[in-house]
């Protein structure tokens, strides 16, 4: 922190869709922000409007080399996060939750900030206990196509309580359920954005199984306030603690609810194979981040719908295809 008060954060991941959202937040509020991203999964227009804003440093760069820097906070959000990302090239995701997960803590120890860990809902794997508390120890399958992402959070998870608990890093640890809306890649095969964009193109919204599988979706506006608050948390609480909006939906419905929010569109429901290790429930219990840090979803699906809607229209229909 400098002598106006402003602190240096570095948002690893930055130029991703949860990153880029938090670094306009913390520039809105007066923060210097160092963006790192390596953009395999990135996109530069996520981040265009922020580029002139003198606070704002982009730094091109690949979290599992070492890092070299003077911050005061870090948000550790680099690793793609959907299964046609983390999938293309599974040795890469894991090294990115491995040794990218030991550089930035590394990086803490060194200047002495506080690291947050963008962990996920998937730790818990296709869960037993419903709705997963912070306490279930998960049922994830070591072998599957998604381990390289399930187990790559974990061990990350593991990695910053051992620097915790052997360096007395000050760590924060989050773990983050379906987030959507804008900045999202058109192209990244989760479920809100494939539907979305397959009503806006007419095309077959594909389902996997009759879904019948539950999914609980939170706007990101909603997740960027919980993230704040657990980085800024002053109680000693460094989680692990579950952001995620706990208002439950069947797969099917929301394809149905999407097709009633675009009313032009011709498409129909079709089902496809279930996808190996797919969970059939997965359902947040905020009841900790309500505790301790007086944070709840204020966003309803159908809300955060219709924005997003919005975005993929502009997307699709004036900016061509993809982003670049």
């Amino acid at each position: 922190m400098d002598n106006t008060g402003q602190k240096k954060i570095l948002v690893t991941g930055g130029a991703g869709f949860i990153g880029s959202h938090l670094c306009k937040r913390l520039l809105e509020r007066g923060d210097k922000v160092l963006c790192l991203d390596n953009f395999f999964t990135g996109i530069k227009a996520n981040i265009k409007d922020l580029m002139s804003n003198p606070n704002f440093e982009l730094i091109a760069h690949d979290v599992t080399l070492p890092l070299n820097l003077e911050v005061n906070q870090i948000y550790h959000l680099a690793c793609p996060a959907s299964p046609v990302r983390y999938q293309f090239n599974p040795v890469e995701t894991v090294k990115t939750n491995v040794m990218g997960t030991i550089n930035v803590l590394d990086l803490a120890r060194k200047t002495k900030s506080r690291i947050l860990q963008a962990s996920t809902s998937e730790i818990y794997g296709d869960p037993t206990e419903h709705p997963q508390k912070e306490t279930y120890w998960g049922n994830v399958n070591p072998l599957s196509i998604r381990a390289c992402y399930d187990e790559g959070k974990r061990c990350a998870e593991t990695l910053c309580m051992d620097y915790h608990r052997q360096h007395n890093v000050d760590i924060r640890i989050i773990r983050i359920f379906n987030t959507y809306g804008p900045n999202m890649d058109i192209n990244d095969g989760r479920v809100i954005s494939n539907f979305i964009v397959q009503a806006l193109r007419n095309q077959p919204i594909t389902i996997y199984g009759e879904g019948s599988q539950t999914r609980s979706f939170q706007y990101i506006d909603d997740l960027i306030d919980g993230m704040i608050k657990m980085m800024e948390n002053t109680d000693g609480f460094i989680g692990p603690v579950n952001l995620g909006n706990p208002s439950e939906i069947t797969i099917g419905d929301l394809a149905r609810k999407i097709l009633e929010l675009i009313p032009e569109s011709g498409s129909k429901i079709i089902s496809c194979k279930l996808p190996e290790g797919d969970p059939q429930q997965r359902q947040p219990d905020i009841s900790l981040a309500k505790e301790k840090l007086n944070w709840e979803p204020k966003i309803k699906l159908e809300e955060g719908l219709r924005k997003t809607i919005e975005y993929f229209k502009k997307e699709i229909w004036q900016n061509g295809e993809t982003k670049n």
